[in-house]
């Protein structure tokens, strides 16, 4: 309160000196990564050098609301390169170039080529442009999967796994040799729910009916000629050239700056005190383990599922929960949930964590791009859930197993001998498959944490464990599916969420929005990320697929769009 005067006089210096100057009459965004929904957690020092911050959904709304709060400002374009999101973050994208179209502001999409995620995005577009000699590559959805079972028994290993069902297919890839007729049937359900989002977005902007939409995917993929003649974009154009088609049509051409230079003209919003209530947003991103949460200190050169994830530990969301819950300030929490699942007891810790929070304040979840199994689990307590039409949720099972690699070590002519006490001690051992006794034990494990998983869903989703199962047992929906078959409460993102939890709180929409983080405090040195190393983090991984506990963790289904 004693600098509040301070920062406001710095304030109306600042914009007073950005007033003098004229902002570039269009702002150009280069889209060369997958954006995060919200921005990265603050790294440790040493990484910081290392590599620059991603550019977050959120981060880009607010830059765009900017934008448009700036009438010098006539619009924005969108340089698209090919790299994959989730069908989610594209929708994301989306209805934020809606906002800013809906303001006044031109948005034009360039690409030097287009693939099926970035022409979805550039529908979104008031025009969409092409560079000489590029390409619109075909269109369309397509989803394999990898059978590890054969080529791991060459080696002697193989997976021993009890699931609740054959839709609970995530440890297929170590137990099967082709793809289960259920599997088969889920991808397609899931591609075909995309596909329909595919073609509405062709249609609206290119003004076709359905058959039209379709014929355009169908008839792909396109020269530049070709998909000029087609209508499939609405001028070939180099990028130098972009001054002179945006200007007026007198042929006096624009200004186009980087969002760096935009944003020195750009008058910064007044400060505000921060004691008044705000809406705290607690995230839970990555696979769902037992411990801390973490970020791996370098990234695999390909996803390995499970392996190479980032973590959401329970000690860490369930102290941040705690944190929340006691703050009077926190009028409201949006939990945002990215995560396949992972540990059923992790799960449940989060989920009570969470319950605390909901008996005292509203509580909505946001659902980012998979938020299934775990991630379904943990978002039961919500008195709202908000998920965008091409996110992936439900997952609803367990599954319980464990890697048998005897007979790899027979093959290396190792030979290991166990002495045990206990008639079932040996139970998770990677020696042998289970007995049929033990898999009994297994399964009763696994079915008794169903039905718990049952129940959880259907009274907070004011249903029957009879009228959850044939929608469950591991079954995973898109968004839209999930809304019809009543998983969810709303088609939307983020800032849905946030709108939500602010009516529900009584707080006006211009109440502010804050992160919250785990207590520093209770986190010991060695716990923090980066620390325990790269091997580490992956024999992590490695150990939450060989316990024989029940795991609540989904599929690896469609999820990004190149």
């Amino acid at each position: 309160m004693i600098l509040f005067p301070f920062r406001y006089l710095w304030w109306l210096i600042s914009r007073i000196r950005k007033s003098l100057g004229r902002p570039p009459d269009f702002v150009i965004f280069v889209l060369e990564h997958d954006l995060p929904a919200l921005p990265d957690p603050p790294r440790p020092f040493w990484q910081r050098f290392t590599s620059r911050p991603r550019l977050s959904v959120k981060e880009l709304g607010e830059r765009f609301d900017a934008i448009a709060n700036d009438p010098r400002i006539k619009g924005v374009i969108l340089h698209l390169r090919a790299v994959g999101m989730p069908m989610a973050t594209l929708q994301d994208l989306r209805e934020l170039v809606g906002k800013l179209r809906q303001s006044g502001r031109r948005v034009v999409a360039w690409a030097p080529f287009y693939t099926t995620g970035t022409y979805y995005l550039a529908c979104a577009c008031d025009e969409i442009l092409l560079m000489p000699t590029g390409t619109v590559q075909p269109l369309g959805f397509a989803s394999g999967a990898m059978f590890l079972r054969d080529g791991l028994l060459r080696f002697g290993i193989e997976g021993d796994f009890v699931q609740i069902s054959p839709y609970k297919s995530a440890a297929d890839v170590l137990t099967k040799s082709k793809m289960s007729p259920e599997l088969r049937e889920q991808i397609t359900w899931l591609l075909d729910s995309q596909h329909k989002e595919l073609l509405s977005a062709i249609g609206k902007s290119r003004v076709l009916d359905e058959n039209g939409a379709q014929a355009m995917v169908d008839d792909s993929p396109y020269s530049d000629d070709t998909a000029l003649e087609m209508r499939a974009v609405d001028a070939v154009i180099p990028e130098e050239k972009l001054p002179e088609r945006l200007g007026p049509s007198s042929g006096a051409t624009v200004t186009i700056g980087t969002w760096e230079l935009a944003r020195t003209k750009l008058p910064s919003p007044a400060p505000t005190f921060r004691l008044g209530k705000y809406v705290a947003i607690l995230r839970i991103e990555g696979t769902i383990l037992d411990g801390r949460s973490g970020k791996l200190p370098i990234r695999p050169p390909v996803d390995i599922p499970l392996v190479g994830e980032d973590r959401a530990g329970d000690l860490s969301v369930v102290q941040a929960a705690r944190q929340v819950a006691a703050d009077k300030r926190a009028a409201a929490v949006v939990v945002y949930v990215n995560s396949r699942g992972g540990s059923s007891t992790a799960s449940e810790a989060m989920r009570q964590a969470l319950i605390v929070i909901a008996e005292r304040k509203p509580l909505v979840v946001a659902m980012g791009p998979i938020a299934g199994s775990g991630g379904y689990w943990v978002s039961m307590p919500a008195r709202w859930i908000v998920i965008r039409p091409g996110a992936l949720t439900g997952s609803i099972g367990v599954l319980g197993g464990k890697i048998v690699a005897g007979g790899m070590w027979s093959k290396l002519m190792v030979n290991r001998e166990t002495i045990a006490f206990g008639q079932h001690a040996t139970i998770e051992s990677d020696e042998r498959p289970y007995t049929d006794d033990e898999r009994a034990i297994v399964k009763a494990q696994i079915d008794h944490i169903y039905t718990l998983f049952l129940d959880v869903v259907a009274k907070a989703r004011r249903m029957t464990p009879e009228e959850v199962h044939p929608i469950a047992a591991g079954r995973v929906w898109t968004g839209r599916q999930a809304f019809e078959r009543k998983l969810v409460d709303e088609l939307g993102g983020l800032e849905a969420a946030i709108h939500k939890a602010q009516a529900l709180a009584g707080l006006p929409y211009t109440a502010p929005v804050r992160e919250a983080r785990p207590p520093k405090r209770m986190i010991p040195p060695a716990a923090l990320a980066g620390t325990a190393g790269f091997v580490g983090y992956l024999l992590e991984g490695v150990s939450l697929l060989n316990r024989a506990p029940a795991l609540a963790v989904m599929d690896y289904l469609p999820g990004e769009l190149t």
